[in-house]
């Protein structure tokens, strides 16, 4: 494997592992008594810190380990999660994402962390607001090594297995210090040890053994029936081992550990109980107890977790070859149905037959193969928010609906910006400070909803806060003396209008540029991204009340439950979404109002449409047939009925654009499908039909 090649694994990892430990520090802020969260996190960090040093960022590397200093602390009590610390190891996560950022970009991945550094520090020695609990030692016992301190377990099954005739020793190995594979050799001698006995505890920990997190020494707790001196020579005779140090652990060593014990005697009697019952007798060659940390030996990659990943990392290029090479043979896989009808040979019916319920299979899997829940992009709001926030002096709620909605993913990696600055504007401009918000009789906490929902062959996206509203005073006076409109041209807009004035470039009602929102850009950056995406974002806004962005974007290849119709010779589909009803209808029932063509609909009055007429239909015209087919559609709360010539039936279809060169002519077709016989059926879009 080249090194770009472990260079992508590492920022896909690393991406992952922060954004982890992300979520799991808001869910611990809420949850601060909750240490597993602590644990999770901790092992995130952990992770994160292996693969920083084997990648050689140590900036990486020395960061997370002093947090792993901090979170070891909490997560067994000697330390208490307050303000002071989380913050810091908020800013210590920012500072990671910038290093990986860097790492991204060809950079070296080095960062200012020596002032994050010392503060974490700080919180370890019980500095910088850190609140210790009683339970904490004093620094001297706390830079004892971990392999001097057993738990009530452990040495409970030291003490049952030196009564039953078990040799117990405390055993440390040394390796070359030019050895270059340091993991290998661990695990070499931990085979030994699992051959011949039971590791008890092992300093540093399996994990950091497994990833060369130590310097050239490890020791353990072992118990054995094998005789001192067969194990010694065993042990020695691995390859690169310098030294093997072997201390046999007595009753009274034991009694002395045991003195040092901080636990309740009623819980050290009842875990001995329960080792009690798990030691058990065991010849030479194998195992003498079952213990906790018998399964945490160094393994192989490939067995040292029970949990293995299920996903793997396709580069995006690949789906599209993937995808192109498909449609090739469907084209083939048509033509063989073909032939085969005509041949009229059973064997080849039958084959083709196979082959046709395989490649639907194919297609069903290669075009989901693309999409992405939008809970990808969501996932980075909270923290955001929760910053913004803190920074503005306001209590903002996040709420998330919608999150597995799927979108392409080309799309998902280009939404992510303009959300950020919606989100942002709605924090910093909409939502009101905590006193303004009690003043006008409103919660304290604030409220953005991100939510996202498929419509048709679109997926919309919004936000919506209940702030203050869009003051449109304020707008028009902005945008007059910016010169975005004249005053008479003011005077003329509607509500919509005016809020649709806050994308004019360069247009913002800040009263000051801030890094929060805004920057004086204003918002029409994230208009000019969506439009390049295809999509469209429109305001809503109630004075008062709050405000709401909403963003229309097509699914380019997503795959939807669509109902196909012909006109004439000509076929096309509509997304099964959002059609309401089906049905025929008589001319006679098909009425004219100030020159609109109309129809009751279950005692309503809805529009009625000729597609015919939309799409300039060559060889069909519904003004020639007494009676025809027709499809009620809906947009929001908006109805009207289509009419159409015949129905073919549902089918589900992948949606692709029409392109650079007809999008500016697509009208009422928002996309084109390929049928499973080859042709080309377009995609109407009823949210263009429905003014």
């Amino acid at each position: 494997m080249e090194m770009n090649q472990y260079m992508s694994m590492f920022i896909d990892e690393s991406n992952d592992h922060l954004q982890a430990l992300n979520e799991n520090m808001l869910r611990l802020e809420q949850q601060p008594e909750d240490i597993g969260i602590v644990q999770v996190i901790f092992r995130s960090a952990h992770t994160l810190k292996g693969m920083s040093a084997t990648m050689g960022f140590e900036d990486l590397a020395s960061l997370t380990h002093e947090m792993e200093n901090v979170l070891d602390l909490v997560r067994n009590e000697k330390l208490t999660m307050n303000g002071v610390i989380f913050d810091t190891l908020f800013k210590c996560l920012d500072a990671l994402e910038a290093m990986v950022q860097d790492i991204i970009n060809g950079g070296t991945g080095k960062g200012e962390v020596d002032d994050l550094v010392q503060r974490l520090k700080g919180i370890v020695k019980g500095d910088v607001g850190a609140e210790s609990s009683s339970s904490s030692s004093s620094p001297a016992a706390q830079q004892l090594p971990a392999s001097l301190v057993l738990d009530q377990f452990q040495l409970s099954i030291l003490g049952q297995s030196i009564e039953s005739g078990h040799s117990a020793y405390y055993i440390e190995v040394k390796v070359r210090d030019d050895c270059l594979l340091k993991a290998a050799r661990a695990y070499m001698v931990f085979d030994v040890l699992e051959r011949n006995g039971e590791v008890i505890k092992s300093h540093p920990s399996v994990q950091e053994i497994e990833q060369e997190q130590f310097d050239r020494s490890f020791s353990v707790y072992y118990i054995t029936q094998s005789e001192q001196q067969a194990l010694y020579d065993q042990l020695s005779k691995v390859s690169e081992i310098e030294t093997v140090t072997m201390n046999a652990v007595d009753r009274a060593s034991l009694a002395e550990m045991e003195t040092g014990s901080k636990a309740a005697d009623e819980k050290e009697t009842a875990v001995k109980e329960v080792a009690a019952a798990s030691v058990r007798p065991a010849p030479a060659a194998e195992p003498a107890a079952s213990t906790a940390e018998k399964s945490a030996a160094p393994r192989p990659a490939a067995a040292a977790g029970s949990a293995a990943p299920r996903t793997i990392r396709v580069d995006i290029e690949r789906l599209d070859s993937l995808m192109n090479l498909f449609s090739e043979m469907l084209i083939d896989r048509v033509r063989l149905e073909q032939l085969a009808s005509e041949i009229r040979r059973n064997d080849l019916t039958e084959t083709v037959e196979h082959m046709a319920r395989v490649s639907a299979d194919l297609q069903n899997i290669v075009l989901k193969l693309r999409m992405v829940p939008v809970d990808s992009v969501f996932n980075r709001f909270p923290r955001m928010v929760r910053d913004l926030a803190k920074s503005l002096d306001k209590k903002v709620d996040l709420v998330i609906v919608g999150a597995e909605t799927e979108l392409d993913r080309t799309v998902i990696d280009e939404i992510g910006d303009p959300l950020v600055h919606l989100i942002r504007n709605s924090v910093d401009h909409g939502v009101e400070s905590i006193a303004d918000r009690i003043g006008q009789g409103k919660s304290e906490v604030g409220t953005v909803v991100l939510r996202a929902f498929h419509s048709g062959n679109h997926v919309f996206i919004e936000i919506e806060d209940d702030g203050k509203g869009i003051n449109r005073p304020k707008v028009l006076e902005t945008a007059i003396k910016r010169g975005v409109v004249t005053p008479d041209e003011a005077k003329t807009l509607s509500d919509e209008e005016v809020n649709m004035l806050l994308f004019a470039p360069g247009f913002s009602t800040a009263d000051k540029v801030s890094d929060i929102s805004g920057r004086g850009v204003g918002l029409d950056v994230v208009k000019s991204k969506i439009t390049s995406l295809g999509g469209n974002v429109t305001v809503h806004s109630t004075l008062g009340k709050g405000t709401k962005f909403s963003i229309q974007l097509p699914l380019t290849l997503s795959i939807i439950a669509a109902m196909l119709i012909k006109l004439g010779s000509e076929k096309f589909a509509f997304p099964l979404s959002s059609i309401v009803e089906t049905g025929a209808v008589k001319r006679s029932e098909i009425k004219s109002l100030h020159g609109n063509r109309i129809i009751d609909y279950r005692q309503s009055i809805i529009p009625v449409i000729s597609l015919a007429q939309l799409v300039d239909s060559p060889d069909y015209r519904d003004d020639d047939e007494t009676e025809t087919e027709m499809l009620v559609v809906r947009k929001g709360d908006k109805l009207a009925a289509i009419l159409v010539d015949e129905f073919i039936g549902q089918s589900e279809i992948v949606l692709k654009p029409l392109g650079k060169y007809l999008a500016g002519n697509q009208g009422v077709v928002s996309g084109a499908t390929i049928l499973g016989d080859g042709q080309v059926a377009l995609i109407v879009d009823p949210n263009a039909i429905i003014k």
